[in-house]
């Protein structure tokens, strides 16, 4: 990469003198050998490094914590309570429980509900480290001490993910046999404890709503007077932990309860599908300021509804989270597409360029929901920040490229997202992160009596407090970084670890699979992540599958990131850059559209109640009898492979459902440019190609060895583009008719992809194959026209049909030449066909390829373009309108937006 000069005017140098020497100068003190080599042995050294911060930190709070004696100071305020200290106070080398004295310090006291619950928390963390001596060494102690009989208000969801969800998975664990961690004494002594502990936090779910309360006391329920706000995460995120409840106990009021708060927060979301990030639980209504992001006071609400889809295949959360997920992908993420804004939930206007710490969780929900490329760039973000102060900071302003809150409690979400997108890449790169974290927590938070917090990330200044999730995620993340061989990686079963990081799954007879009515209704597809492409950094002439790849820091984007956040270049960085390099200014497609049908492409208003004959439902989905004034959202899918119709008008399409297109007025779009009687003309939509070898020697190929398997002929359908010739008209273009025998068909390794000028080359009438990619097909066909060519030949890279369309002014500036050259795409079993047979005619010095418009009757499928459509028809004679089918569309005809296919739709008409 070269150094980047192509980024707005003055972003260099502003973002260079607003930041002091100490930002620029803590990124590159490093001690580790950034860029080495990843070997077996220096992985599992890393990893026992690990393991050993871990014990560290963990026997620091059982020495110093657990249990912590203090009858007479805790007497005169509860008798009752068991004596011990929930955290660890690293520099005072004590114990840390409630604040007693004030009662209003919910800093201290919504985690510190004075039970155990750093021993609680990190219990799963044991089977993580394979270590079962000291998993049942923990049962043993939290059977023992753990009671929540106590006069504390801890608050619900802290309690929930920290102390619930750590009894539950130490349950399935020491419950489970033929693995190395059942205890064969062990009679579901932490089931009944997290069972107390649900009896306990379900009243504070007794609300007008059905949205908790945000803190509990244990002992007496909700105080007079409680606070009736709560964040959309504190409420929204409870699902995983009383759904598995539910599950395992046969007490079906956990997950009613959760379930019921869940979409009472989802159904109150706006109309651009966002929700706020504090509401009141009485009435229902966002609080000021109305804003939405990924991070602090809503993540774990989208986290919950992905994985508790994941875990117990309820498909209703997987509609949130596609939905919901399509509205932060649109509406939250920045214009270069690399970080996440908070904005209006009802507008989408940016509110604030504030990134905080809990946002990065995000690139591992995107990695888990199958995005893994834009996770890609939004950790890039947070460890540029990372390598700028030894840690991430609280909370950092985007516009202002300076942090506004620089203290770091040793929070998990980064190492999490680390984990999740090195396993779904398998790039060191993610090692090197994860080795240069577990130094700079060794260096900077490692003291005698465990691990510390950072209050300031500028001078190192410590808190004497350590998290129960240093433990519980942290260390737990950064040890499986490195664990290649762990159980967990090797197990596909459909195990989570919810937002505190504790394993939770549900056996087959704890699953309530989908009754044979939703099964017809939804259909729902399996859905699974699609592989990492790395870079390419070099390939051959014609197959771009192959090639030399290349890691994270080989990609052109690298660099934009560090520069956005404002944070030098390593030497390291320096030795990846090269003259044939680029820079890149990032820029990235819609992940949703909106758009408002019509039958002739003219803007028409929208139909707020469309009637029964335009929309009618199916079993299956909805079939569109009349698309005017019909608003679509097109939403990208999570597997890459194009796009579906997420809303049809006032209707969701949920997944697995489809659209069905049965209006045949539709029309194809116009070619612009044309007078306005030739705008309302059909095209044809596909043609009927002839590919055939016209040999230089007939006796060439009996003679020649490893000839019996070339191929010499093969007819394809392609589909025509929608400006730029028609090559089914008559009389015809040039285009696959010449002087009766077809045209030339060429192709040059020097301009694969068609995108640039054709040196020094001078056609007389052939058609030109070409690559699809990096160009648009105009670009193409203008390119081929300048050396006189009849047409271009696209090699499709999708087994759909694509018809390309350009905007009227994109035509009209190409000129008038255009007209008399066409544009064909191949599908992709076609493209490769003819593919072979140019390979063979040029290994085999067999001649010339030649093309032929074949004439024919048309085809008996039919894709569309979303800027207009066509009804099955012959090249030069349009077909009466049908009477209303039923749905049995072929599968293969599909709409398309934007050369992308939308899935989920199909054509009758």
């Amino acid at each position: 990469m070269k150094f980047p000069i192509l980024w707005p005017t003055g972003l260099l140098a502003l973002l260079i003198a607003g930041l002091d020497s100490h930002w620029l100068s803590s990124g590159s003190a490093h001690a580790f050998a950034e860029g080495a080599q990843w070997t077996t042995d220096r992985k599992l050294a890393v990893r026992d490094q690990v393991r050993a911060l871990w014990h560290h930190g963990f026997s620091s709070y059982m020495r110093f914590a657990f249990p912590l004696d203090e009858v007479h100071f805790l007497l005169k305020f509860d008798p009752l309570a068991p004596y011990y200290c929930p955290q660890l106070a690293p520099l005072s080398c004590t114990g840390r429980g409630p604040n007693w004295h004030n009662p209003a310090d919910i800093a201290s006291n919504d985690v510190a509900g004075n039970f155990s619950v750093t021993l609680v928390d990190a219990l799963d963390t044991f089977v993580v480290l394979n270590d079962p001596r000291g998993f049942e060494t923990a049962v043993r102690n939290v059977i023992r001490w753990v009671s929540f009989d106590v006069n504390t208000k801890p608050q619900v969801f802290e309690t929930t993910i920290r102390v619930l969800g750590g009894l539950l998975s130490g349950h399935i664990f020491a419950n489970k046999t033929d693995q190395p961690f059942h205890l064969p004494w062990y009679r579901g002594e932490l089931l009944d404890l997290a069972y107390d502990l649900g009896l306990r936090l379900l009243p504070a779910f007794s609300t007008p709503t059905g949205m908790p309360f945000a803190r509990i006391n244990l002992r007496h329920g909700v105080p007079r007077g409680e606070s009736i706000d709560s964040c959309t995460a504190g409420a929204g995120s409870l699902i995983l932990e009383f759904g598995v409840l539910s599950r395992l106990t046969g007490d079906d009021r956990f997950e009613k309860a959760a379930y019921k708060a869940f979409f009472a927060l989802w159904n109150r979301r706006s109309d651009i599908g966002l929700v706020g990030n504090t509401v009141n639980i009485f009435n229902g209504l966002w609080l000021h300021p109305e804003v939405n992001g990924i991070g602090a006071g809503i993540d774990s609400f989208y986290e919950y509804a992905l994985k508790w889809y994941i875990m117990s295949g309820e498909v209703e959360f997987l509609d949130v989270w596609q939905e919901s997920y399509a509205s932060v992908m649109r509406y939250s993420r920045s214009p270069d597409g690399y970080w996440y804004r908070n904005v209006n939930i009802f507008t989408g206007d940016a509110q604030y360029s504030t990134v905080d710490s809990l946002s990065a969780f995000w690139p591992g929900l995107q990695v888990l929901g199958g995005d893994v490329e834009n996770a890609v760039k939004a950790h890039l973000i947070y460890w540029n920040l990372w390598r700028g102060f030894a840690g991430l900071p609280e909370v950092w302003d985007m516009n202002f490229r300076t942090g506004t809150s620089l203290q770091y409690p040793l929070r998990p979400e980064f190492v999490e997202s680390t984990w999740y997108l090195y396993r779904a890449t398998r790039d060191p790169f993610y090692l090197d992160v994860g080795a240069r974290i577990l130094h700079d927590l060794t260096r900077r938070s490692k003291v005698e009596c465990g691990l510390a917090g950072i209050s300031d990330l500028r001078n190192n200044s410590q808190d004497d407090r350590m998290e129960s999730f240093v433990l519980s995620e942290t260390l737990k993340y950064l040890y499986l970084l490195f664990d290649e061989d762990n159980a967990l990686h090797s197990d596909e079963s459909h195990w989570v670890f919810t937002t505190e990081g504790h394993i939770l799954t549900l056996d087959h007879d704890h699953l309530k699979p989908l009754s044979a009515a939703r099964k017809k209704l939804r259909r729902v597809e399996n859905h699974q992540c699609p592989v990492y492409q790395a870079p390419v950094l070099a390939w051959d002439d014609w197959d771009t599958e192959s090639g030399m790849r290349g890691g994270i820091l080989d990609r052109a984007d690298v660099d934009y990131a560090r520069e956005l956040i404002g944070r030098s270049w390593s030497d390291h960085e320096k030795t990846l850059w090269t003259p044939d390099g680029w820079c890149l200014i990032p820029k990235h497609e819609p992940y949703t559209y909106d758009f408002v049908l019509s039958q002739d492409g003219r803007g028409v208003p929208e139909d707020l109640n469309p009637s029964g004959d335009k929309i009618e439902t199916l079993p299956d989905g909805y079939v569109l009898h009349n698309v005017t004034g019909i608003r679509v959202q097109i939403v990208s899918r999570m597997d890459g492979k194009g796009y579906d119709v997420a809303k049809l008008g006032p209707y969701a399409v949920k997944t697995g459902q489809k659209v069905y297109f049965n209006d045949s007025s539709l029309v194809l779009g116009s070619v612009a440019g044309k007078d306005q009687a030739s705008m309302s003309s059909k095209r044809t939509p596909e043609v009927g190609l002839r590919f055939y070898l016209d040999y230089v020697d007939p006796m060439l190929q009996i003679g020649s060895l490893g000839m019996q398997d070339a191929i010499t002929e093969t007819s394809v359908i392609a589909a025509t583009a929608l400006f730029g010739g028609d090559p089914t008209l008559d009389p015809p273009l040039q285009f696959g008719h010449g002087q009766g025998d077809g045209v030339r068909v060429v192709r040059f390794s020097d301009n694969r992809l068609g995108c640039a000028q054709y040196s020094e080359v001078l056609l007389d009438n052939e058609a030109v194959v070409v690559d699809r990619g990096e160009c648009t097909f105009l670009e193409k066909l203008v390119f081929a026209q300048r050396a006189g060519a009849s047409g271009v030949v696209v090699l499709g890279t999708e087994e759909h049909h694509i018809n390309p369309s350009a905007e009227k002014e994109e035509v009209e500036a190409a000129g008038r030449g255009i007209d008399d050259v066409a544009v064909v795409v191949l599908r992709k079993s076609d493209a490769d066909q003819v593919s072979r047979m140019l390979d063979s005619a040029q290994h085999h010095g067999l001649g010339t390829v030649k093309l032929v418009v074949e004439p024919w009757g048309g085809p008996a499928d039919v894709d569309q373009d979303l800027e207009g459509a066509t009804s099955k028809r012959t090249p030069r004679q349009p077909q009466e309108r049908e009477q209303k089918p039923t749905p049995t569309a072929d599968p293969s005809r599909i709409m398309y937006l934007n050369n992308h296919p939308l899935l989920n739709t199909r054509l009758i008409v």
